[in-house]
């Protein structure tokens, strides 16, 4: 960064002899010029592949964490666990009685099927530019280091937003206070989870086990994206994750449908009848107490109406004609646990179609949890449902003598990731970061009570006892999870001005 050290110094000095960079206001133009020259690590760091079924591979991403945290003068240390480890970097301040703040980053990504990209390597970070029809034409990486960068280009590449890009920002943002000379007045604690598209199933036993070095006076989370607004963000909650594998059975082997198509119960119907036994017309589960101690005060609904959603934008982005009739407004829905069939499997279509009766049919489902959720208990509401239905439940495959004794049988496994977490508004993180964000861009940020989606930190929450936040900063429209994930070049340079003006926001 010495390049930077003196485009700073000579911006900032203006002819005035003893001016105090550190105090004056940042310029958009220097977080443009610190964008480009981070650029290259962005790719670098983006060309590692990141799915964390492959231990090789996440292995050379703690590498490259280790390595560049060290560089910005963070002491870095491995926090074992049965799987990938969590990484735990550290920097102190000298300011006495100073509090800890710790951040959470995520590196790990979802896995990638390279034909559904429109480009050759999901890995190999491309620049694009989207054309007069909407479509995204490939451009020059070396554009980037040019004079003028439009906000609107994007960096196509797995886990451009879902969320290296964050841990880029990240790092760019502690250059810019080591060259600025600013110091923070809280020490930093950066604990990176390689295993979050895995539901970070190690992760609760790592922060009992790992409680001391871990310990802090709030967390951060940059992680997400911003309102759809695109506006600067802060969420105070998110939503926690269960699972449920439903299998129907039929015959033994799939069987001949006109043989047997009159016969032989079919499990595709039968599951499509069951799925549909749990909701209604408007989607609201149907389960007696699936809902159970969810109240929306006057208060709560004030807060949510403030959020400056606009339904019919978002209708016309998903595509779809309206909202189900799980509660009136967006934000609302977000306040109750959902039952959403994300999968179903059954038999063959396309051009693989057979003229035959399924031998099983299965459904994925999960549950997204509020702080109100118990999930053993809606999990069970939903097993018991399932038995009422008149099915034979079973955590295993059926022997031959359950299959000729019982007419209706269906497997069922569960799993729990991670529970809700909710901050209030006005607690001092919250507070904090509200001063940061109005510091930088000038306005009140929005706040939103909770996110939809699910993030690993119910167990900072409940073992460490401490309130946290979560800072997005990506664009909503970032395809995350789908192919062709991509970061809008625009909201990259306001993610670093954002962490800049966390980190030296006095706390």
């Amino acid at each position: 960064m010495k390049r930077l050290q003196l485009f700073y110094f000579l911006l900032c000095f203006n002819g005035f002899t003893g001016s105090i960079c550190a105090q004056a206001p940042v310029e958009d133009a220097v977080y443009w010029q610190y964008a480009k020259a981070s650029f290259p690590q962005l790719k670098e760091l983006l060309a590692i592949p990141n799915d964390a079924h492959f231990p090789e591979e996440i292995e050379r991403n703690v590498r490259w964490c280790e390595q560049h945290f060290t560089q910005s003068g963070f002491s870095t240390k491995r926090l074992e666990t049965p799987g990938a480890p969590l990484l735990l970097a550290e920097r102190k301040t000298n300011a006495k009685g100073a509090k800890t703040v710790l951040i959470y980053l995520q590196v790990d990504g979802q896995p990638v099927d390279p034909k559904f990209w429109n480009q050759e390597d999901p890995y190999r970070a491309t620049l694009k530019k989207r054309t007069a029809d909407g479509a995204w034409e490939p451009m020059d990486w070396s554009l980037l280091a040019s004079e003028k960068i439009d906000p609107e280009w994007r960096i196509f590449a797995r886990s451009t937003s879902d969320s290296k890009g964050a841990v880029n920002m990240f790092l760019t943002a502690v250059d810019m206070i080591d060259d600025r000379g600013e110091s923070p007045n809280f020490n930093i604690k950066v604990i990176m989870d390689f295993e979050e598209e895995m539901g970070s199933p190690n992760l609760p036993r790592a922060v009992r086990e790992y409680s001391e070095a871990l310990a802090a006076d709030m967390l951060i989370i940059f992680d997400g994206p911003r309102h759809i607004t695109n506006k600067p963000t802060l969420t105070f909650g998110a939503r926690g994750i269960s699972e449920i594998t439903l299998t129907v059975f039929g015959p033994n082997f799939p069987q001949h449908s006109g043989h047997y198509g009159n016969w032989a119960p079919n499990p595709a119907v039968r599951m499509s009848q069951l799925i549909a036994s749990m909701k209604d017309e408007n989607e609201r589960v149907t389960i007696p107490g699936f809902y159970d101690g969810i109240s929306i005060s006057e208060k709560v609904k004030r807060v949510l109406d403030d959020v400056p959603d606009h339904e019919d934008y978002i209708n016309k982005r998903l595509g779809v004609a309206g909202g189900t009739g799980v509660a009136p407004t967006y934000q609302e829905s977000l306040q109750y646990p959902s039952l959403n069939v994300r999968g179903f499997s059954s038999g063959w279509v396309g051009d693989e179609a057979r003229t035959i009766v399924p031998a099983t049919a299965t459904a994925e489902i999960d549950i997204r949890l509020v702080v109100e959720s118990d999930p053993d208990r809606l999990i069970k509401l939903v097993r018991d449902h399932i038995v009422g239905q008149g099915y034979y439940v079973l955590d295993r495959e059926p022997t031959a003598g359950e299959r000729e004794t019982h007419p209706r049988i269906c497997r069922f496994t569960s799993s729990t990731s991670y529970l809700a977490f909710r901050t209030d508004f006005d607690s001092e993180v919250g507070l904090w970061l509200d001063r940061a964000l109005t510091h930088a861009f000038g306005e009140t940020p929005i706040k939103q009570r909770t996110s939809g989606g699910s993030i690993p930190i119910s167990p900072f929450v409940s073992e460490l006892g401490v309130p946290a936040v979560t800072v997005p900063t990506v664009n909503r429209d970032n395809n995350q999870h789908s192919p062709n994930e991509n970061i809008r070049i625009g909201n990259y340079v306001d993610g670093i001005k954002t962490i800049h003006y966390i980190l030296k926001e006095e706390l």
